[in-house]
């Protein structure tokens, strides 16, 4: 199903990049902790403000037990949670979370509990730079507000869906993601969307080995129904891309 959820990070409003950002390939070499915090509730980080913790690549989590599978949660068991224009940087998700999403740059997840991010804007663009993922049996990105996703130079591997758009959400959108320069390694889909709602996946120079689908469309709904696929690949109106995009 396709709820409401949320994710080891919730973005609450519209997002954007606080800085220019230069084209770099995507690597699958993680950041070694230095030091492990695990929080009893999630930290929120403000309206416009940057979290970044005071060394580098510190692994946050919730503590032993966290992680309950594919159990529905909500803002209270995140890892963090970012207001509008908020960014986190340079952080490492552990494998002890629940549910969780905003302007994101250099974050790991080392080991996802169920989604990694959920984005809950109603308007304007997230950016998901640099930074990966492993082991997300369901998705990386859920997409259940409205707006742009874009998502730079990420490592992807062993995974459900790198990004889906809502299928099944009480309130639908348009909505729309890029991928550029994406890694991706041993999934289903790299992306997901709506076809009937006129979502997009615009999807550049992205290299995918063993995934089984890089744009699926869906028939979406807001009634809570399980969508149905109604077809995938290249076809110049809802997944834009070509096969010269993808490498292996």
């Amino acid at each position: 199903m396709f709820n409401a959820r949320l994710f080891a990070f919730v973005c609450l409003g519209a997002l954007v990049a606080a800085n220019p950002l230069e084209r770099r390939t995507a690597t699958n070499v993680f950041p070694t902790p230095p030091t492990t915090s695990s929080l009893s509730k999630p930290i929120t980080v403000a309206k416009g403000t940057t979290f970044t913790p005071p060394q580098a690549y510190t692994r946050y989590d919730r503590g032993s037990g966290a992680c309950n599978g594919q159990a529905e949660g909500g803002d209270s068991d995140a890892v963090f949670l970012l207001e509008e224009g908020a960014t986190l940087s340079r952080v490492v998700i552990g494998a002890n979370q629940s549910e969780g999403s905003c302007t994101l740059d250099h974050v790991f997840f080392e080991d996802v509990c169920e989604d990694a991010i959920t984005i809950k804007q109603t308007s304007g663009t997230s950016h998901i730079n640099y930074g990966g993922a492993k082991h997300a049996e369901d998705k990386v990105v859920q997409h259940n507000g409205g707006g742009t996703v874009i998502i730079n130079s990420f490592y992807v591997e062993d995974f459900g869906k790198l990004y889906r758009s809502c299928g099944n959400c009480g309130t639908q959108y348009a909505r729309h993601v890029e991928i550029n320069d994406v890694w991706a390694v041993s999934g289903s889909v790299l992306a997901g969307i709506n076809s009937n709602y006129g979502d997009t996946a615009k999807i550049r120079t992205t290299k995918a080995s063993s995934v089984s689908t890089i744009c699926q469309r869906y028939t979406g709904n807001n009634s809570g129904a399980e969508p149905p696929k109604v077809g995938s690949g290249p076809d110049s109106t809802y997944c834009l891309y070509s096969t010269s995009d993808i490498t292996s």
